[in-house]
């Protein structure tokens, strides 16, 4: 297969990692649900999800970051199991294991009602991505994208308490169904392309469909369905209706967190659409930077517009994604590459941001920010927490996004000239201003005379969010090893359109 497009897999571990990476945590799930409500149902959560980190890093270690194969490789063909792993997908598959932890620390931070069932949702909500990050067969992707949907589409229902709730999740469902039905539409025009040109066998399998990729409308149609269908859950303005007021009157941060910490959408473009629809990728290019482009400005005016903290969360998500949209859609192997490790930056800084969130409603009852206000005072470490999370996510040097950033606008310069890269960037020099006049806003501004009692910070408020900054931190100053994790794999998945 290496001569069809530089993606290729090969069976290298000595033992299943790949099957255990997806098995431990549904394992987890069923573990938790038994135990109920108990106090040893969020011991094992914690556990189940602290393992699964643990296995990831195995995975890593296993790992030739060298080799542009998809190493690790099972495959069992009377389930259309095939399932393979580069430095791409094993560095979203550690965002999604420490993400989850997290999200199991911050469950308990707050007080959460039945937290046994809370955890065995999550632990089928990473199942369901680590399942998608791994497999090379589009229609289990599709499956595994149902199951977490499932999942949080489950938490924003069974903790919705308010009518506004209950719309939110309404446009959750309507927003992804349609999205996931795109996508799937897409994977049967793939297999029934590949049944044509194979006497009627169809196949989902990456490798089978490159063997016989469509060509023509066929390629078009294939196209705009999948990307349509992962710009969807991206999110990509302006697809990104569902979001705003999933965050701001769903779960706080867990919800957001599963949907948009782990930019599954931005790791299906590089897996599936690149490789499976080149002609159609570069015909498409232009316009799909040019929404890009856009998006980063609209969103960012949107974003100085709202008076809910949460929503403008939102917004500065959309933002952003446009950028590592920008990265993957340069077809460079630099902007791929900045796109994986800026997704990975905004997996950790957004989902900081929004639990910091959740602290401050769970004192305040607010996130309204005209009624927030002196909140440094009380709570310095989240607010500093909250800064440098902000600082992230505009790529400050000393956090992951800073050579990110960087990787992308190479590219963009390359690929697209100066003019749309300064513009890119003057996009992100927004984001900055939106992000640091809601600090001031909600931290730094004076107290208001009979404003709300704010307790200190808890330590395991601490706890989670010293992790999640400590593991931010690491990786921006030491970004070498992740840098050589997966530099060989963006070039393999730029390979194909190098002139």
């Amino acid at each position: 297969m290496h001569g069809l497009n530089e993606i290729y897999w090969q069976v290298q571990a000595s033992l299943p990692w790949l099957l255990l990476l997806q098995l431990l945590p549904v394992g987890g799930a069923l573990v938790v649900y038994v135990l109920g409500e108990r106090k040893a149902a969020v011991l094992a959560g914690k556990v189940f999800a602290l393992l699964e980190l643990a296995l990831g890093i195995v995975a890593v270690s296993c790992l030739k970051p060298l080799d542009p194969a998809l190493q690790l490789a099972e495959r069992f063909a009377p389930l259309a199991y095939h399932v393979g792993a580069d430095g791409i997908s094993l560095t979203f598959v550690l965002v999604a294991a420490l993400l989850t932890f997290l999200m199991t620390l911050y469950g308990m931070s707050r007080g959460m009602i039945s937290p046994g069932r809370l955890f065995a949702v999550l632990l089928l909500a990473e199942a369901g991505l680590v399942g998608m990050l791994l497999t090379l067969n589009v229609a289990w992707f599709a499956a595994f994208s149902a199951l977490e949907l499932w999942a949080v589409a489950y938490l924003l229902r069974r903790w919705a308490s308010s009518r506004a709730e209950t719309q939110a999740l309404a446009r959750f469902v309507q927003y992804q169904g349609f999205g996931w039905a795109l996508f799937a539409a897409g994977c049967i025009v793939l297999g029934w392309g590949h049944a044509e040109a194979n006497g009627g066998r169809w196949s989902f399998d990456l490798f089978d469909l490159m063997a016989a990729m469509p060509s023509g409308k066929f390629q078009t149609a294939a196209f705009y369905l999948l990307f349509y269908g992962l710009a969807v859950r991206t999110p990509l303005f302006p697809l990104h209706g569902w979001l705003p007021n999933m965050a701001q009157h769903g779960l706080i941060a867990v919800a957001p967190a599963l949907m948009v910490g782990v930019k599954v959408g931005i790791y299906g473009m590089i897996r599936f659409v690149l490789p499976l629809t080149p002609a159609a990728v570069e015909y498409w290019q232009p316009y799909v930077v040019g929404f890009a482009g856009a998006g980063v400005f609209f969103t960012a005016a949107l974003a100085f517009q709202q008076t809910n903290l949460r929503r403008l969360l939102a917004f500065a998500v959309v933002s952003h994604t446009s950028l590592l949209v920008i990265g993957v859609f340069s077809l460079h192997a630099a902007g791929i590459q900045g796109a994986v490790l800026l997704a990975a930056n905004f997996g950790l800084a957004a989902t900081g941001m929004w639990f910091i969130v959740g602290f401050v409603f769970r004192r305040t009852g607010t996130t309204e920010l005209h009624e927030l206000s002196g909140l440094f005072e009380r709570i310095p470490f989240l607010a500093i927490a909250f800064l440098s999370f902000g600082l992230a996510i505009v790529g400050m040097p000393g956090t992951p996004g800073f050579d990110a950033a960087h990787l992308v606008l190479e590219a963009a310069i390359d690929k697209f000239g100066a003019l749309s890269t300064v513009a890119t960037a003057l996009g992100n020099v927004a984001a900055a201003g939106f992000l640091l006049w809601a600090f001031q806003r909600a931290f730094l501004s004076q107290a208001r005379a009979g404003g709300h009692d704010v307790d200190r910070t808890l330590p395991m408020e601490y706890l989670v969010c010293g992790i999640a900054l400590a593991a931010m931190l690491a990786i921006g100053f030491f970004t070498e090893p992740w840098l050589y994790l997966t530099e060989t794999a963006s070039q393999a998945a730029a390979a194909r359109f190098e002139p």
